[in-house]
Protein backbone atom coordinates (compact mmCIF):
# COMPACT_ATOMS: atom_id res chain seq x y z
CA UNK A 1 0.00 0.00 0.00
CA UNK A 2 1.03 3.95 -0.84
CA UNK A 3 0.54 5.60 2.48
CA UNK A 4 1.86 9.54 3.26
CA UNK A 5 4.30 10.06 6.29
CA UNK A 6 4.21 13.67 7.49
CA UNK A 7 5.60 15.06 10.87
CA UNK A 8 3.61 15.42 13.86
CA UNK A 9 3.03 18.93 14.28
CA UNK A 10 -0.16 20.99 15.76
CA UNK A 11 -1.79 19.67 12.43
CA UNK A 12 -1.52 16.46 12.71
CA UNK A 13 -1.99 16.19 16.28
CA UNK A 14 -6.17 15.42 15.89
CA UNK A 15 -5.40 12.34 13.48
CA UNK A 16 -2.85 10.93 16.40
CA UNK A 17 -5.41 11.32 19.20
CA UNK A 18 -7.55 8.86 16.76
CA UNK A 19 -4.65 6.70 16.32
CA UNK A 20 -3.99 6.25 19.87
CA UNK A 21 -7.43 6.47 21.25
CA UNK A 22 -8.64 7.78 24.76
CA UNK A 23 -6.68 5.66 26.77
CA UNK A 24 -3.29 6.72 24.96
CA UNK A 25 -0.73 4.14 22.75
CA UNK A 26 1.11 1.70 24.58
CA UNK A 27 -1.06 2.28 28.22
CA UNK A 28 -1.16 5.63 28.50
CA UNK A 29 2.59 6.12 27.73
CA UNK A 30 1.75 8.92 24.52
CA UNK A 31 5.62 8.11 23.71
CA UNK A 32 7.05 10.05 26.72
CA UNK A 33 8.89 6.12 28.05
CA UNK A 34 12.23 7.49 25.95
CA UNK A 35 12.08 10.74 27.30
CA UNK A 36 11.01 10.41 31.12
CA UNK A 37 11.53 6.66 32.04
CA UNK A 38 9.26 4.77 34.25
CA UNK A 39 8.33 7.46 35.94
CA UNK A 40 5.69 8.26 33.07
CA UNK A 41 4.07 4.97 34.90
CA UNK A 42 3.10 7.90 38.00
CA UNK A 43 1.91 10.51 35.94
CA UNK A 44 -1.75 10.98 34.82
CA UNK A 45 -1.80 9.75 31.35
CA UNK A 46 -3.37 12.79 30.72
CA UNK A 47 -0.09 14.77 32.02
CA UNK A 48 1.99 12.41 29.24
CA UNK A 49 -0.34 13.27 26.11
CA UNK A 50 -0.17 16.84 27.03
CA UNK A 51 3.64 16.79 27.07
CA UNK A 52 3.43 15.19 23.51
CA UNK A 53 1.02 17.64 22.12
CA UNK A 54 3.15 20.80 23.42
CA UNK A 55 6.59 18.63 21.45
CA UNK A 56 4.18 19.20 18.41
CA UNK A 57 3.58 22.72 18.66
CA UNK A 58 6.55 23.99 19.87
CA UNK A 59 9.80 22.96 18.30
CA UNK A 60 10.88 20.07 15.93
CA UNK A 61 8.11 17.39 15.64
CA UNK A 62 8.81 14.39 18.02
CA UNK A 63 7.85 11.98 15.43
CA UNK A 64 6.28 10.82 11.96
CA UNK A 65 2.83 10.03 11.39
CA UNK A 66 1.37 7.73 8.40
CA UNK A 67 -1.55 8.24 6.84
CA UNK A 68 -3.77 6.08 4.27
CA UNK A 69 -6.25 8.83 3.27
CA UNK A 70 -6.90 11.13 6.06
CA UNK A 71 -6.65 8.31 8.60
CA UNK A 72 -3.35 7.86 10.58
CA UNK A 73 -2.30 4.19 10.64
CA UNK A 74 1.05 4.64 11.88
CA UNK A 75 3.28 6.59 14.36
CA UNK A 76 6.97 6.62 15.21
CA UNK A 77 9.09 8.57 17.82
CA UNK A 78 11.63 10.18 15.84
CA UNK A 79 14.45 12.58 17.67
CA UNK A 80 17.91 12.87 18.72
CA UNK A 81 19.04 10.75 20.90
CA UNK A 82 20.38 13.49 23.35
CA UNK A 83 16.57 14.90 23.82
CA UNK A 84 15.09 10.92 24.84
CA UNK A 85 16.79 11.54 28.27
CA UNK A 86 15.77 8.14 29.37
CA UNK A 87 16.97 6.28 25.86
CA UNK A 88 20.55 8.52 26.34
CA UNK A 89 20.99 6.45 30.16
CA UNK A 90 20.64 2.99 29.19
CA UNK A 91 23.20 0.91 28.79
CA UNK A 92 21.77 -2.17 26.97
CA UNK A 93 21.37 0.28 23.82
CA UNK A 94 23.81 1.95 22.53
CA UNK A 95 26.60 1.15 20.73
CA UNK A 96 28.83 3.00 23.00
CA UNK A 97 30.78 5.59 20.45
CA UNK A 98 29.12 8.82 20.88
CA UNK A 99 27.61 9.23 16.86
CA UNK A 100 25.10 11.70 17.64
CA UNK A 101 22.62 9.96 15.82
CA UNK A 102 18.44 10.53 15.75
CA UNK A 103 16.86 7.79 17.09
CA UNK A 104 13.28 5.27 16.49
CA UNK A 105 12.66 4.20 19.65
CA UNK A 106 9.22 3.17 19.25
CA UNK A 107 6.03 2.76 17.06
CA UNK A 108 2.38 2.19 16.95
CA UNK A 109 0.22 0.95 14.14
CA UNK A 110 -3.29 0.91 14.13
CA UNK A 111 -4.42 -2.90 15.05
CA UNK A 112 -6.57 -3.18 11.57
CA UNK A 113 -3.11 -1.87 9.39
CA UNK A 114 -0.18 -3.97 10.98
CA UNK A 115 1.81 -6.50 8.80
CA UNK A 116 0.74 -3.88 5.87
CA UNK A 117 3.80 -2.30 5.37
CA UNK A 118 2.72 0.57 7.56
CA UNK A 119 6.83 0.70 10.27
CA UNK A 120 8.22 -0.27 6.50
CA UNK A 121 6.84 3.32 5.24
CA UNK A 122 8.01 4.96 8.99
CA UNK A 123 11.07 3.71 8.32
CA UNK A 124 11.73 5.19 4.82
CA UNK A 125 10.46 8.62 6.27
CA UNK A 126 12.69 8.81 9.17
CA UNK A 127 15.59 8.38 6.94
CA UNK A 128 15.61 11.66 5.15
CA UNK A 129 13.77 12.86 8.30
CA UNK A 130 17.01 12.50 10.17
CA UNK A 131 19.15 13.83 7.32
CA UNK A 132 17.13 17.15 7.20
CA UNK A 133 18.20 17.52 10.83
CA UNK A 134 22.08 16.57 10.29
CA UNK A 135 21.83 13.73 11.66
CA UNK A 136 24.96 10.95 10.01
CA UNK A 137 22.77 7.87 11.03
CA UNK A 138 19.36 6.83 12.62
CA UNK A 139 19.75 4.29 15.34
CA UNK A 140 16.73 2.09 16.16
CA UNK A 141 16.59 -0.76 18.93
CA UNK A 142 14.17 -3.58 17.83
CA UNK A 143 13.41 -6.84 19.04
CA UNK A 144 15.22 -9.67 17.26
CA UNK A 145 12.29 -12.18 17.30
CA UNK A 146 14.73 -14.70 15.79
CA UNK A 147 16.39 -15.45 19.62
CA UNK A 148 14.58 -17.86 21.53
CA UNK A 149 12.68 -16.29 24.65
CA UNK A 150 13.15 -12.91 23.18
CA UNK A 151 10.32 -10.05 24.69
CA UNK A 152 7.12 -10.40 23.24
CA UNK A 153 6.55 -6.28 23.69
CA UNK A 154 7.23 -5.57 20.45
CA UNK A 155 6.68 -1.63 20.33
CA UNK A 156 10.10 -1.25 19.07
CA UNK A 157 9.51 -2.98 15.88
CA UNK A 158 11.53 -6.01 14.61
CA UNK A 159 14.65 -6.68 13.76
CA UNK A 160 14.36 -8.50 10.21
CA UNK A 161 12.23 -5.28 9.22
CA UNK A 162 14.99 -2.80 9.71
CA UNK A 163 17.71 -4.92 8.36
CA UNK A 164 15.24 -5.56 5.38
CA UNK A 165 15.68 -1.46 5.06
CA UNK A 166 19.23 -1.29 5.26
CA UNK A 167 19.71 -0.97 8.84
CA UNK A 168 22.94 -3.20 10.23
CA UNK A 169 23.79 -4.20 13.84
CA UNK A 170 26.26 -2.10 15.30
CA UNK A 171 25.81 -3.67 18.77
CA UNK A 172 23.88 -5.99 20.86
CA UNK A 173 24.14 -6.23 24.51
CA UNK A 174 21.12 -8.29 25.30
CA UNK A 175 20.90 -11.27 22.83
CA UNK A 176 17.10 -9.96 21.36
CA UNK A 177 17.61 -5.85 21.58
CA UNK A 178 20.48 -5.16 18.72
CA UNK A 179 21.05 -1.68 18.25
CA UNK A 180 20.78 -1.19 14.46
CA UNK A 181 21.61 1.56 12.29
CA UNK A 182 21.46 3.14 8.83
CA UNK A 183 23.61 5.94 7.53
CA UNK A 184 21.11 9.40 6.50
CA UNK A 185 24.10 10.41 3.33
CA UNK A 186 22.53 9.17 -0.11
Amino acid sequence: MDYTVHPLTSEHWPALEDLFGRAGASNGCWCMYWRLGPRYHQRPREENKHDLERLAGSGPPPGLLAFDGDQAVGWCELAPRADLAWLARNRFLTAGDGLPVWSLPCFFVRRTYRGRGVLGALIEAAVPAAAAGRAPAVEAYPVDTAVPGHTRNLFPGVAATFAGHGFQVVARHKPDRPVMRRGTSP
